[in-house]
């Protein structure tokens, strides 16, 4: 799927130590975390349960405003959501 591109687990040659690297989502099924609309995010959110990076995923995705896919264990409304209520 294209959007997994979107994700970028490719640590940059600056930071080869960045937390991309220890981040589950990168030995797991892409299309887990890029579902299809009205697809199920189940096996994406478990993954990110156990991930060590969890937070930093998150941190990433709602500092670039990433729009697509699970990031930290949630989902592109869950995000909106939390950055509507920290907007408060």
């Amino acid at each position: 799927m294209s959007d997994f591109t979107a994700l970028s687990l490719v640590p940059s040659e600056s930071d080869p130590a960045s937390w991309q690297e220890k981040a589950l989502c990168a030995q797991t099924d892409p299309e887990a975390f890029f579902p299809e609309k009205g697809g199920s995010t189940r096996e994406a959110k478990r993954v990110c349960l156990s991930c060590d990076v969890r937070s930093e995923c998150l941190e990433y995705a709602l500092k670039n405003d990433e729009r697509f896919g699970i990031w930290g264990g949630l989902s592109e409304r869950e995000r909106r959501r939390m950055r509507r209520s920290q907007a408060v």
